[in-house]
């Protein structure tokens, strides 16, 4: 019965393999990584090593610039690549496995899974930072998501933001990390906008880009909440099932 079970298992994965490689290049081309090629391997498992989870191995290969071969994605040596990779397989089995979507904007749950994502704008900039800006909020509906930017267009997407700081303090090299306010968000995003000289123009600029970004969320949020509503209505007009006397 167990092989009987495990051999449909693997059958059931590798059919399932090509799509998820369709669809994570597909999104991974928003990200500007659009010449990316992605497989998934499989291998069989030593019979002492099956488990519940099957007899075989599943293994990402990934193969993110043109002329280079399909690695083992752990073997990705570009920390941006890497998070921008992850962020793709995150909102792929998120969208699966907690079912939201891009209508959907809500904070997660206080026992929500975390993801931290460093260096994910490494070489974007202007709209596809944005993108990935937007993909990590909708990652936030069903995660707790961290994410290290030096990028203003993504972190105005965040609901929180924390400003990491190091300094010398009596000889000694400290790092703070500290909440931002509504104020001390605008002239820290006006700051990455412009450098360190803070001006008027550079602080309407952050606070239009943050207004902006609200205004998108309220939209995704009403969205999300429209589309609630009409699947609840459906349901209540669904025909009810009669038993038939025998």
């Amino acid at each position: 019965m167990y092989l009987v079970a495990a051999e449909k298992l693997s059958v059931a994965r590798r059919g399932l393999a090509n799509g998820l490689a369709r669809e994570l290049v597909g999104l991974l081309g928003e990200l500007a990584m659009d010449r990316t090629r992605f497989e998934v391997r499989f291998g069989a498992l030593p019979e002492s090593a099956w488990t519940a989870c099957g007899i075989d191995t599943a293994e990402f290969y990934v193969s993110p610039n043109p002329g280079e071969d399909l690695r083992p994605l752990a073997r990705i040596v570009s920390g941006g690549e890497l998070s921008r990779v992850m962020l793709a397989i995150k909102t792929l089995t998120a969208t699966s496995r907690h079912d939201f979507s891009d209508a959907a904007d809500r904070p997660p749950s206080t026992s929500a899974p975390g993801l931290i994502f460093d260096e994910v704008d490494a070489g974007i900039g202007g709209r596809v930072a944005d993108v990935v800006g937007r993909r990590l909020r909708t990652l936030g509906s069903a995660f707790q998501v961290l994410c290290i930017t030096h990028l203003p267009q993504i972190a105005a997407y965040a609901d929180t933001h924390f400003q990491i700081e190091k300094g010398v303090e009596e000889g000694r090299t400290r790092t703070t990390v500290r909440r931002l306010g509504d104020e001390g968000r605008v002239d820290e995003l006006a700051r990455m906008l412009g450098g360190e000289a803070i001006t008027d123009g550079l602080r309407r600029s952050a606070y239009e880009m943050l207004a902006g970004r609200a205004k998108a969320k309220d939209e995704s949020k009403a969205k999300g909440e429209s589309e609630s509503a009409k699947a609840k209505g459906l349901a209540g007009h669904a025909p009810k099932m009669r038993r038939t006397p025998k």
